[in-house]
């Protein structure tokens, strides 16, 4: 395994995960004008949750901040409460206090979503990238909606979702056949721009995906091992998620507690 010397491995207790990771968010985020990429689902909420709780006790101000979405379903609004664009408001911007016009997420209901997904990129860019990336790593490796087979080197475009995937995420819809098949990511390339990423873990359905990220070989097939190839990745994860990790991997994260 390669991976860069600013990469950090961090394993903690359930109950401390959000404190962790929000530790490690500040740490790379800037004062003034932070650009925070969201990732969405279960993983990251404690850590939202922990940031909300520092913003209220006035430890921390984001209002300046601007929040950039990983990705949104084909064919789901902002008004859907399924939607990312609803779940970045309601778990992300408003208890950030991000003002509306400051979040980024590609638009589900896009007349052409490729053109939608080119326009995203560029839109991206154009505030200037992202300062930290938060990113959860899926069951089968996928990082946002890359699924495995997606090249390292792709940016933001329509992607076809798998069955895996869908199965993993059709809790936040009434019924499997609910869940969309296509969606709008950023790509690989686009996420490695980032300036930090923080890549979380928690469970025991992530323990094969996480560790073959960590340790095995940059591939497409699994892609969330491309940010061995990131200058500055810290990993946070939690006992179960960290199970299947080598004893390299361990010993370091012992020593990042």
């Amino acid at each position: 395994m390669i991976m860069s010397p600013a990469a950090r491995v961090v394993v903690v207790d359930d109950d401390e995960f959000g404190a962790a990771a929000a530790d490690v968010v500040l740490e790379h985020l800037p004062y003034h004008e932070p650009r925070l990429g969201i990732a969405t689902g279960g993983t990251p909420m404690p850590v939202y949750a922990e940031l909300a709780r520092r913003v209220r006790g006035g430890q921390i101000d984001l209002s300046t901040g601007f929040l950039i979405a990983l990705d949104e379903y084909v064919g789901l609004g902002a008004q859907d409460r399924r939607s990312y664009a609803s779940y970045v408001h309601t778990h992300a911007a408003v208890p950030l206090g991000v003002a509306p016009g400051n979040v980024l997420v590609p638009d589900g209901l896009a007349l052409d979503p490729d053109a939608e997904a080119e326009a995203y990129e560029q839109r991206i860019a154009d505030l200037g990238g992202v300062d930290v990336q938060i990113a959860g790593i899926g069951s089968n490796g996928h990082l946002a909606f890359n699924e495995p087979g997606s090249a390292l080197d792709s940016t933001t475009r329509v992607v076809a979702l798998s069955d895996q995937t869908r199965s993993d995420n059709a809790r936040f819809f009434d019924s499997r056949s609910d869940v969309p098949h296509d969606a709008i990511t950023q790509g690989l390339a686009t996420i490695c721009r980032a300036r930090s990423v923080v890549l979380l873990a928690r469970g025991t359905e992530k323990a094969a995906a996480l560790a073959a990220a960590l340790a095995g070989p940059v591939s497409t097939e699994v892609p969330a091992s491309v940010l061995q190839r990131h200058p500055a990745v810290t990993v946070i994860a939690d006992r179960a998620a960290a199970a299947e990790l080598p004893d390299r991997l361990a010993q370091h994260a012992r020593n990042s507690l």
